[in-house]
């Protein structure tokens, strides 16, 4: 995102983390990976992610002709049980109508020992896509994932409650003005949030954070 960008910072760290678990988990197994985008979008990770997989396979709502693979009407995927070795999930929890279902379609076209990567939302406006109903607190995500037969293996926070107030803040202000002053309105907010966000720990993020990064294995035989 450019410099004046009013969602710069997040964007940022939000990259930052998606190429840290790349590093973490996909890079040690470069080339063997076959990878399921649920929820896949425009499919924003593909360049980052297809140099080390197999094959990048796109899931999502029958509306985009992007995918590859299109969720029916109940929310099932046209995919054999244990057919992929990852399922990647980046800001699409908050979106789905039933997140229980979602998270197991996940776990059953994933292999035994297969992983999730999912990123969605603790603190965020509103913004339907088509539809938006939750926000995550750390203590909420932790339980609807284990609960679903993923143990998981990582948990990380990406910005503090101290600097996202601050971005919503700016977002409360943002689209009330024209689209010629909100560069003004980004550069003097981002910074602050910056700023913010470097004076509050990681500890506290991954309990109470704009969004969480999550890594997340199979372990259930369902």
């Amino acid at each position: 995102p450019g410099l004046l960008n009013p969602r710069r910072y997040y964007l940022v760290q939000l990259r930052k983390q998606v190429e840290a678990v790349v590093a973490r988990f996909i890079n040690p197994l470069k080339g063997q990976l076959v990878i399921a985008d649920y929820g896949c979008g425009n499919m924003p990770y593909q360049p980052l992610l297809k140099p080390y997989v197999k094959q990048y396979i796109g899931i999502d709502l029958a509306e985009n002709k992007n995918a590859d693979i299109h969720i029916d009407p109940e929310g099932r995927i046209a995919m054999e049980d244990a057919s992929v070795d990852l399922v990647l999930s980046t800001q699409v929890l908050e979106h789905v109508e039933n997140p229980v279902f979602y998270l197991t379609e996940a776990l059953r076209i994933l292999k035994p020992g297969g992983k999730l990567i999912i990123s969605t939302h603790g603190y965020w406006m509103f913004h339907p896509d088509p539809t938006d109903y939750w926000r995550w607190t750390s203590a909420g995500l932790n339980k609807i994932i284990s609960e679903r037969g993923f143990e998981i293996k990582y948990f990380h926070g990406i910005i503090g409650r101290a600097a996202m107030g601050l971005q919503l803040l700016q977002d409360g202000f943002l689209f009330k003005l024209p689209a010629f002053l909100r560069p003004v309105l980004a550069a003097v907010f981002q910074p602050l949030i910056y700023l913010f966000d470097k004076t509050t720990s990681q500890s506290s993020k991954d309990r109470d954070a704009c969004t969480f990064v999550i890594v997340a294995e199979k372990t259930s035989l369902k």
